[in-house]
C-alpha cells in the first residue's frame, strides 16, 4: 500500500480522511469483543441443543423434520455470500469504482435474502407438521439456535442496505470503510455459525 504507516490490514486509511489508525483499530477491536460475546452465546445454544435433541416427548424428531437438500442449498448461498463480500472488500481496499463495490454488496444482499426466504419456508413447513417451539425441548432448543442465527442474517442484510445507502450518500471515506470492515467480520461470523449448524444439527439429525 502507498501509505503503510496509516494502513489497517485490508483497510487503507489516511489522516486526510478524518480517521487515524489508532481510532480505527480501537473501533475494530471493540467490535471483535462484541463478536466474541456473540460466539459465546451461540456456543451456549449449541450446548443446550446437544442436551435437548433427544427430548422429543413423542413429537416430531430431527429425522422427520430435517431435509438436507434445502439446508444444503442454504449453506451454498451463505458460503457464496462470503465470497461476494470478500470481493467487495477487495474492491474497497483497492479503491475500485463505487459501482463495483456496490454491485458486490448488492449480490451479497441478494444471497442473504434468498437464504432467509428458504429458511422461512423450512420453518413454515415444520409449523405445518406441528413442529412448533412449544412442542418439545428439542424443538425449543432448535428454534432458539437456528432462529437466532436467522435474526443475525436479517440484521446483517439490513446493515448491508444501510451501508449501500452510506456509500451512495458519502462515498467510500474512512468511516464508511471501517463500518464495512465491521460488517464483513459480522457477516463471516454468521456464515461460520451456519456451517456449524449444518454440520452439528442438520446432518446428524437427518441421518439418524
Amino acid at each position: 500500500m502507498s501509505d503503510p504507516e496509516l494502513a489497517h490490514v485490508g483497510l487503507p486509511l489516511g489522516k486526510s480522511e478524518g480517521l487515524d489508525k489508532e481510532r480505527a483499530e480501537t473501533a475494530i477491536f471493540g467490535f471483535w469483543l462484541f463478536l466474541m460475546s456473540d460466539a459465546v452465546l451461540f456456543a451456549l445454544l449449541f450446548a443446550t441443543y446437544g442436551t435437548m435433541v433427544g427430548n422429543t416427548v413423542g413429537g416430531p424428531t430431527p429425522a422427520s423434520e430435517f431435509k438436507l437438500l434445502p439446508t444444503f442449498v442454504e449453506t451454498l448461498l451463505l458460503l457464496t455470500s462470503s465470497a461476494t463480500f470478500g470481493r467487495a472488500s477487495v474492491a474497497m481496499t483497492w479503491r475500485e469504482p463505487r459501482r463495483v463495490l456496490i454491485g458486490w454488496l448488492v449480490a451479497t444482499l441478494g444471497l442473504g435474502l434468498s437464504f432467509l426466504a428458504l429458511e422461512a419456508n423450512d420453518f413454515a413447513t415444520m409449523f405445518a407438521h406441528g413442529a412448533v417451539p412449544t412442542r418439545s425441548g428439542f424443538l425449543s432448543s432448535f428454534f432458539a439456535l437456528v432462529g437466532l442465527h436467522g435474526l443475525h442474517v436479517t440484521l446483517g442484510s439490513f446493515w448491508l442496505v444501510v451501508m449501500i445507502g452510506q456509500i451512495l450518500a458519502y462515498g467510500c471515506d474512512a468511516r464508511v470503510r471501517v463500518n464495512l470492515l465491521r460488517l464483513g467480520l459480522f457477516w463471516h461470523l454468521i456464515d461460520i455459525v451456519w456451517i456449524a449448524i449444518f454440520s452439528l444439527v442438520y446432518l446428524p439429525g437427518a441421518i439418524r
